[in-house]
């Protein structure tokens, strides 16, 4: 028996040592981020609610601290939450957070990942984000554009002002998403869908669910082996459904170009849309990257997506706010209309003159900004953030939403209030990491030169032409601030009010 069981001490006493070294080394690595606990393979997946997530998360923060972790199903992620952390993760180690997470919807739709948010980090990435900024989003492409954009800002003055002589409300959120999209889709595909009938509403509604499909959940992204309930549920049909008609519609657009393109000159001409930039570029076959008709409809998805509903749900917030700060409206308007004097419209070379208009929209992004969580992105390797360790392969959310609220980056932060951008320097370019509503660092949005005349022109009009009265019956603390679940924060409810003209416009001559 005493034999036994030495025999027995011996054999086990190597393990037993082996598991105390593994354990003390392990002990000795910096801990994961706190973090609510899960449930077995499926995490917290059921404890999240994706229609209010960025308000989830913020919560959560509040109680585990500005770095957290979650399990989604069988994937580690973090939530960022703070100011400081996210200049950590967007800049300090940019190149290490620079990946994008897979999800089968969002690559299904982007080509697998030929555009540029969706990509993942490589040389693919670097060339073909090259060719967009360098191509598209410069300065002069931008101003070439400033004929449309103030043609289309132009006809809603006057979409408005029959509504004002007629006394009839104006839905701005549903004229807001029309006219968005009719400036982006002139600049990007030379088309136009604001006149009424079939065409429209099967580009609308075809637009709705290709972004519901955007941020569906599929069980295979967090289980792969439970991949089969998506199957099952149709989740898959609908997703090959959406990307066929969306192909389908890109290629007719192609085309639609390709016939009136003919005609024209080899070198670039003037007056080229979107679609026609990349068709020239497409020829010239001037980079590493072999540019096919799917990469164009990629380029394209980007800018479609990322530029109608974005501008809608900004201009619609910031009319809210301004509706529910009459002192606020009064001086923004005052400011506007002294220098306008007999002004019929604002020009664009116009708005750098409006400095409390400025301010205006950069506290609109501050609280109300279109996307409250940034594309999530994905860490490349191991690394510390924060004295925590965080694993390759962990999904990382920044709450940009949570991080414009906070207490110490901000004074009163839930508050409306513009002045607190007049003394100071901070922007929405992604150098100041207290205000990221585009994000920051190497996967800043790079459509940014674009989105912004258009908000800017839009906005400076709908205050300078306009009064604007809420209906009768309704005080401003009757207008919600309410959001719709979707790739883009709208406000729930349509934001309607009552404009009167301040000034008159020969609208039978079609002139302003």
């Amino acid at each position: 028996m005493l034999s036994t069981l030495l025999f027995l001490l011996c054999l086990t006493l190597p393990i037993l040592l082996f598991f105390f070294i593994h354990n003390h080394k392990n002990n000795k690595n910096p801990p994961s981020p706190p973090g609510p606990r899960g449930l077995p393979i499926i995490g917290n997946l059921l404890q999240l609610d994706n229609t209010k997530l960025h308000l989830q998360l913020w919560n959560l923060s509040k109680k585990y601290g500005p770095i957290f972790s979650l399990r989604l199903g069988l994937r580690p992620a973090i939530v960022i939450s703070s100011p400081k952390l996210a200049r950590e993760v967007l800049k300090n180690h940019g190149l290490i957070f620079s990946g994008r997470p897979s999800f089968l919807g969002q690559q299904k739709l982007s080509y697998k990942g030929l555009e540029i948010f969706f990509s993942p980090y490589s040389d693919y990435w670097r060339e073909i984000r090259k060719i967009c900024v360098v191509y598209i989003f410069n300065s002069k492409r931008v101003r070439s554009f400033s004929s449309i954009r103030q043609y289309e800002v132009k006809q809603m003055v006057k979409t408005i002002t029959r509504h004002a002589s007629s006394s009839k409300v104006t839905n701005l959120s549903e004229l807001m998403i029309s006219l968005s999209s009719t400036i982006i889709c002139r600049i990007a595909l030379g088309r136009r869908y604001e006149d009424e009938g079939t065409e429209k509403s099967k580009f609308h509604g075809l637009f709705n669910e290709f972004q519901a499909m955007m941020t569906a959940f599929f069980v295979s992204d967090y289980i792969p082996f439970m991949g089969w309930i998506d199957k099952v549920t149709g989740l898959h049909k609908r997703l090959d459904r959406i990307f066929n008609e969306m192909d389908k519609f890109y290629q007719e657009v192609i085309d639609e170009r390709v016939d009136q393109n003919k005609q024209y000159r080899e070198e670039e001409e003037e007056g080229e849309v979107i679609v026609d930039v990349l068709l020239h570029l497409k020829k010239q076959r001037l980079f590493s990257v072999d540019l096919t008709y799917d990469h164009i409809k990629a380029v394209l998805v980007d800018i479609i997506v990322a530029s109608t509903d974005t501008t809608a749900a900004t201009i619609v917030w910031a009319m809210t706010a301004l509706i529910k700060n009459p002192r606020v409206m009064n001086k923004v308007q005052e400011e506007i209309r002294k220098f306008g004097g007999e002004k019929d419209f604002i020009d664009e070379d116009d708005i750098q003159k409006f400095p409390y208009f400025k301010a205006v929209m950069k506290e609109t992004l501050r609280l109300h900004l279109p996307a409250p969580l940034l594309v999530p992105r994905e860490a490349n390797e191991n690394c510390i953030i924060n004295d925590y360790q965080i694993q390759a392969k962990t999904i990382v959310y920044v709450n940009a939403w949570a991080i414009h609220r906070d207490s110490e980056a901000w004074k009163n932060p839930e508050e409306f209030y513009p002045e607190r951008f007049l003394d100071s320097s901070i922007d929405f370019q992604g150098q100041d990491f207290e205000l990221i509503p585009f994000g920051a660092g190497r996967r800043v949005c790079p459509g940014l030169p674009m989105a912004i005349p258009a908000l800017d022109l839009i906005l400076v009009n709908l205050l300078y032409s306009f009064n604007w009265e809420l209906p009768p019956g309704i005080v401003k603390e009757d207008i919600d601030i309410e959001v719709s679940p979707g790739l883009t924060q709208h406000k729930k409810n349509p934001l309607c009010l009552y404009a009167k003209t301040v000034r008159v416009y020969n609208i039978i001559n079609g002139e302003l």
